[in-house]
């Protein structure tokens, strides 16, 4: 007898290699250009693919896909992510001051994934201020292209700030696929 399922079927628009996200002529991560030269650029690369992958997770889905723990018992949604990146996009960059450090996005520890709500607003309101995050901590690091320089009270390195940047996204990236497939079947990397 065959039982019904939740789990919705896997697939992909890919054609050329099926197990990825979208074909190479497809896929904006992908460039004609020579690979980047020196290490920041490389970083710097790698940071906008992870960041581009993560809002290519995301492409197509309504508020309540977006909302929704898909992969029980873990909280985290897509929603959440794009809220958690936002968060720690800020957190960086209070790393970089001697100031006071700016306050927390969406309040008390977790609030980042327990708000995300299946409401277009608070969709709107999280790429949004993803985006500015980003683009806050970017040109914060513009003035720092020595990748020695040590910044901030804890005199990080930026190279290790870059590094750990990129990993933040790698990691959530993966957390992206599971949930993803979870939500509508799409797989890929």
């Amino acid at each position: 007898m065959q039982r019904m399922s939740d789990q919705p079927t896997r697939w992909t628009p890919a054609t050329v290699y099926p197990d990825m996200w979208v074909d190479p002529d497809d896929d904006p991560r992908t460039r004609d250009e020579a690979s980047p030269e020196g290490e920041l650029a490389t970083l710097q690369g790698f940071l906008t693919d992870y960041r581009l992958t993560l809002r290519m997770k995301c492409e197509g889905l309504d508020a309540e896909q977006l909302a929704r723990r898909s992969v029980p018992p873990s909280t985290m949604s897509l929603l959440g992510l794009v809220r958690h990146l936002a968060e720690v996009e800020r957190d960086w960059r209070n790393w970089i001051t001697d100031g006071d450090p700016l306050p927390r996005l969406y309040g008390e520890k977790d609030a980042d994934f327990h708000g995300a709500v299946a409401e277009q607003a608070v969709v709107d309101d999280a790429f949004s201020d993803m985006e500015r995050e980003q683009a806050a901590t970017d040109a914060a690091l513009v003035e720092h292209p020595d990748l020695n320089e040590r910044v901030g009270k804890d005199k990080i390195a930026v190279r290790e700030l870059m590094v750990h940047r990129i990993e933040e996204y790698a990691r959530h990236c993966g957390h992206a696929d599971l949930l993803r497939e979870c939500v509508d079947g799409r797989v890929g990397q």
